[in-house]
C-alpha cells in the first residue's frame, strides 16, 4: 500500500458518517467490540450476546422472560431467538412462573452456570485489556454513560426532545 492510499484510507476513516451520527458511531463501536470480546471466548461456539445474556440470567434470580427482554433492551422476538440455541445445547431452561404459570421464568441448568463461570474468566481478560487500552477511569465513565443512553429516562427525554 502506497502513501497516498494509506492516507486516503485515513481520510475515509475521518469522513466517516459516524463522526456526524451518535447512533452510527455506538452501533460501530459496538460491533468492533463484539468481535474483540468475542475473540476472547474463544473456541467455545458462544456468541458475546449469548453471554451477556447467560450473566445476566445468573445475576438475576431466575427473571421473567419480560423481565430479562427489559434488562437487555431486547424486545420478547429477539430474546427468543437469542436463547433458542441455549436452551437447545441445555445451558439454559424455561420454567413456568411459581404464582402465575403463564409467565415463563429462566434459568441456567447446572451447565449452562458452569460455562458461564467459565466464560467469566475469559470476559475478564478482555475486559482488563479493554481497561488497558481505553483506560480504567475512562472505562467507568463510558459505562455509565452508555448505562444512561440504554434507560427508559433518557428514552423518554430523547422523546421530549422529538417534539420540539
Amino acid at each position: 500500500m502506497t502513501d497516498k492510499d494509506k492516507q486516503d484510507k485515513q481520510r475515509q476513516n475521518e469522513d466517516g458518517v459516524w463522526l456526524h451520527c451518535s447512533n452510527t458511531a455506538v452501533r460501530r463501536a459496538s460491533r468492533h467490540l463484539g468481535q474483540l470480546y468475542e475473540d476472547a471466548m474463544g473456541d467455545t461456539g458462544l456468541r458475546g450476546t449469548q453471554f451477556s445474556l447467560m450473566s445476566q440470567i445468573a445475576g438475576s434470580n431466575q427473571p421473567t422472560l419480560k423481565n430479562l427482554a427489559e434488562a437487555m433492551v431486547m424486545d420478547l422476538s429477539a430474546l427468543g431467538h437469542t436463547l433458542k440455541p441455549l436452551i437447545r445445547d441445555g445451558l439454559v431452561e424455561l420454567v413456568p412462573d411459581a404464582q402465575d404459570r403463564r409467565a415463563k421464568r429462566v434459568r441456567l441448568t447446572e451447565t449452562g452456570a458452569a460455562t458461564q463461570r467459565d466464560l467469566t474468566a475469559r470476559w475478564q481478560i478482555a475486559q482488563d485489556r479493554f481497561d488497558k487500552a481505553f483506560g480504567k477511569e475512562k472505562s467507568e465513565e463510558l459505562r455509565r454513560v452508555l448505562a444512561f443512553i440504554s434507560s427508559g429516562e433518557f428514552a423518554k427525554a430523547f422523546k421530549r426532545g422529538e417534539e420540539a
